[in-house]
């Protein structure tokens, strides 16, 4: 049964990587690497952000 069940949070952290899911995850690693000196958006700080630019400036999508 634990094979199962990894095997499920195995797919469901490659679908969540597959929609972006992950991206606030990935941007707080990036920004703890890079050594920036002010604190990092807020997760809501992030997302809006994300939203913006990728409203202002739209690039080719799946969907």
């Amino acid at each position: 049964m634990n094979g199962v069940k990894a095997g499920f949070r195995g797919f469901a952290q490659y679908l969540g990587a597959l929609v972006g899911a992950d991206a606030y995850r990935k941007y707080l690693e990036h920004h703890a690497a890079s050594g920036h000196d002010g604190p990092p958006l807020s997760e809501r700080e992030f997302w809006r952000d994300r939203t913006d630019r990728q409203d202002n400036n739209p690039q080719g999508r799946c969907c």
